[in-house]
């Protein structure tokens, strides 16, 4: 193990401590514990890896899972992959073999509640698209939406009726809207990037992001496809993205980048508002879009995609202006998220120049992700996600559970 290693599995140890005990759950917000994103849910991940790749005790983890599903779970038509069933679903897709039989009524009962809660979602969208209105991230996102419930059931029961259906739904998705003849994509939100209404985006906007925008889907679609799981329109509904992404590519000295959203206006044009990329993380940035993009030309087969992509990642996490962009060690904005990335993305690269990003990446990691830098415990932003992509860094293999599948970059 190098030094650096030794320091991440250091600071890790302190990010275990740190995080021993659950606190009671907020009396003011019970249902917080089921959030994967910043509530006991994210955080039980964090432990459930510790004991499955480095032979902690299971007691930590139990504990955590146990203050997840503390109160009702639940299974509300506003539940994700990040709150509520399908978020503690997900955790007990962790659960490594040797303790599987302690939550496996649990698992049932979750499993039974998020398939019926795909299905009543895909009808909501599907009636949404029929009427020709735009959708919200809600609908479709990698967070709360059907993206997301994908995720889970892609790793549960990828060839069931409900994950057929939510592709189906995506390759819907992917068809222009046209009602009052605005043919816009049918991915176009209705609202603001932060889900409001603002003078700067009258009409909604197109979103690029991996976490809200058009990426999410991309990466299920491929994901499912190089699983063998594909339904009619599958393939072409990988194209259309691909092409989208192709039509808002910009190219700069650093390399190819994306904008985080357009505009009616931009549409309009074909220019985006912005005029250089944003911090490459995975939630936005060209991080977790360029490993959208390798994905779906492996599962496309297509090298040539492929490599264009596995370029784009290496140019920017090679760029000192793009890193100096990156300000925290979470998963979605910051350090955590663009080294997890690529290591995926280094694992499957056929560009050789994505091999060495781990660890170059790594020093950043361990330098942004000292103990107490975060200021909350949680997964998506906080230190149980920082924490996670140290035991990957720390071990240099890939997470024991999937943990990651949560991002969909594995």
């Amino acid at each position: 193990m190098t030094t650096l290693a030794t320091t991440a599995a250091t600071i890790l140890e302190q990010y275990t401590a740190d995080l021993a005990e659950p606190p009671p759950p907020p009396p003011e917000e019970p249902w917080a514990v089921q959030s994967l994103a910043d509530g006991a849910a994210g955080i039980s991940l964090l432990h459930i890896e510790i004991a499955s790749g480095y032979g902690g005790s299971w007691r930590s983890a139990h504990r955590w899972i146990t203050s997840a599903a503390s109160g009702p779970i639940s299974a509300a038509d506003q539940t994700g992959l990040f709150l509520g069933v399908p978020a503690v679903g997900f955790v007990l897709t962790a659960v490594p073999p040797a303790y599987r039989h302690l939550y496996a009524s649990a698992r049932t009962t979750l499993h039974q509640h998020i398939t019926d809660l795909a299905h009543r979602r895909v009808d909501a969208a599907l009636a949404r698209i029929g009427r020709g209105d735009l959708p919200t991230f809600a609908e479709y996102d990698l967070f709360y939406g059907l993206t997301g419930i994908g995720a889970y059931l892609l790793r549960t029961e990828p060839e069931g009726p409900a994950l057929e259906r939510i592709l189906q739904y995506l390759v819907a998705l992917t068809r222009p809207l046209a009602a009052d003849g605005r043919g816009l994509p049918g991915w176009w939100v209705r609202h603001d990037p932060a889900r409001g209404e603002s003078p700067h985006f009258p009409g909604g906007h197109g979103n690029f992001g991996a976490a809200h925008g058009i990426t999410g889907p991309l990466l299920l679609l491929a994901q499912a496809m190089r699983r063998g799981v594909t339904v009619d329109g599958h393939q072409d509904a990988m194209f259309t993205i691909c092409a989208h992404l192709d039509a808002w590519c910009q190219h700069g000295d650093s390399g190819p980048w994306w904008p985080e959203h357009i505009s009616r206006r931009d549409l309009d044009r074909g220019q985006p508002h912005h005029d250089a990329p944003a911090r490459p993380s995975w939630c936005y940035g060209t991080t977790g879009i360029a490993r959208a993009g390798q994905l779906a030309g492996i599962a496309l087969r297509s090298p040539t995609l492929q490599k264009f992509y596995e370029d784009a990642l290496y140019r920017t996490l090679s760029d000192p202006a793009q890193l100096a962009l990156v300000t925290d060690s979470g998963l979605c904005h910051g350090w955590a998220g663009i080294y997890q990335t690529a290591h995926r993305a280094a694992a499957d690269a056929l560009d050789v120049r994505l091999r060495i990003l781990p660890a170059r990446l790594g020093h950043a990691l361990t330098a942004y992700g000292q103990p107490g830098t975060s200021s909350t415990p949680g997964l998506i932003n906080g230190a149980a996600g920082t924490a996670l992509a140290l035991t990957t860094f720390a071990s240099k293999q890939a997470p024991s559970t999937g943990w990651d599948t949560c991002l969909l970059i594995n």
